[in-house]
């Protein structure tokens, strides 16, 4: 397992590597976008792709979601600058999905092991390690439902748990939903000065509806 661990490490250093390689003023250029978080930056660096701008806006909110770095509050706006505020929030959402999950499957199959053997030791981490096996998806599903949560507690959370990668990838995908949308409504009628109280208020009562959703769905799968 070590050296499948290893072999894992060199191919993601393999991946940066090659794409550096391929685009050599790239990945600073991203970086260097990254580190100054600003959205309307953002925005305009990603509408420079022209056609490909969704492809790219997908991606890099994906990539920055499966790091835990900028908060994805920055490109979940940036999306609804671009594209508008619906399709900018479904977009944001599947990309920020997959990008989590892949950090789940990521810190699971590094740190889940090691993290087990501590777990052991200790009776009440056994009972929370049990209880996230059975209730992880109700759990992560409201976490993820929170709005200005740091996503890498979260991944780091889930993936250190008992919990299953599809009753993470479901609660991580109902989840972000009312969160991503209070977020980037937020954030875009902050920049364009406007005022959204409507579809805040839309956005709450979708959430309601996914948490009386969660308990049955939580009673009949887990129960």
């Amino acid at each position: 397992m070590f050296k499948v661990k290893i072999a894992v490490v060199i191919l993601i250093v393999a991946l940066f590597g090659g794409v550096h390689l391929a685009a050599p003023e790239f990945l600073p250029e991203v970086f260097d976008l990254l580190s100054r978080g600003d959205i309307v930056e953002t925005a305009e660096y990603i509408q420079g792709y022209g056609s490909l701008a969704v492809v790219f806006s997908f991606l890099l909110t994906l990539f920055v979601n499966a790091i835990g770095f900028p908060p994805a509050i920055i490109f979940s706006t940036a999306n609804t600058l671009i594209f508008g505020i619906v399709p900018g929030i479904i977009l944001s959402v599947i990309a920020e999905t997959f990008g989590v999950t892949i950090s789940f499957i990521l810190l699971r199959f590094f740190f889940r092991d090691s993290a087990k053997k501590i777990i052991r030791k200790s009776k009440r981490l056994s009972s929370i390690d049990k209880y996230s096996s059975k209730n992880g998806f109700t759990v992560m599903l409201i976490a993820r439902m929170v709005p200005y949560v740091p996503s890498g507690i979260l991944n780091a959370a889930g993936a250190l748990s008992a919990m299953s990668l599809l009753d993470y990838f479901l609660a991580s995908l109902v989840g972000k939903f009312p969160s991503t949308g209070i977020e980037a409504i937020i954030g875009h009628d902050a920049i364009l000065h406007e005022e959204g109280f409507l579809r805040i208020i839309v956005v709450v009562i979708f959430a309601i509806a996914l948490i009386v959703w969660a308990w049955r769905y939580q009673k009949k799968h887990h129960h």
